[in-house]
């Protein structure tokens, strides 16, 4: 199934998803952060469409492309990572896996050291939505344009 078939399907799904997104893209989260979260998701994840797109929104914001090659390593990258980086990418593995049913006080309180009430409120929404999107795309087989088959 190709994205244009899955709007044209279900257009109000579709749009309520990007309502979400886009409350979340507005809560003052920095957006190269949001990307890097949502990449680092959808490689767990295994969501091709998902990759695509948000490797070139995280170009497109000025992500270091050094972040985007060493993203699926970056507890071993150094200090390629920040420290708020790096909580919100342990949130989002955390989110991904839920290791032991879900991630317990002290993983909230790691987060919580770099992000506000309000920001990590949006960061855990943006998390959850990209795995909503992970699993859409690669339960319907959507895949990035670039993969689509030619058609007669």
């Amino acid at each position: 199934m190709y994205m244009r078939e899955f709007t044209s399907a279900a257009p109000e799904v579709y749009q309520a998803l990007g309502a979400i997104g886009k409350a979340a893209a507005g809560s003052g989260l920095e957006k190269g952060l949001i990307e890097l979260v949502k990449v680092r998701a959808s490689q767990i994840n295994g969501c091709a469409y998902c990759l695509d797109f948000h490797v070139a929104m995280a170009r497109k914001l000025g992500v270091s492309q050094s972040q985007l090659d060493l993203l699926a390593a970056w507890r071993g990258a150094g200090a390629l990572f920040g420290a708020r980086e790096q909580a919100a990418l342990a949130w989002t593995e955390a989110l991904v896996l839920l290791p032991g049913g879900g991630p317990g006080e002290s993983e909230r309180a790691q987060v919580r050291e770099h992000f506000n009430e309000q920001d990590f409120l949006h960061l855990t929404v943006a998390i959850g939505l990209i795995n909503q999107w992970n699993r859409i795309n690669v339960g319907l087989g959507i895949l990035p344009p670039e993969a689509e088959a030619p058609r007669p």
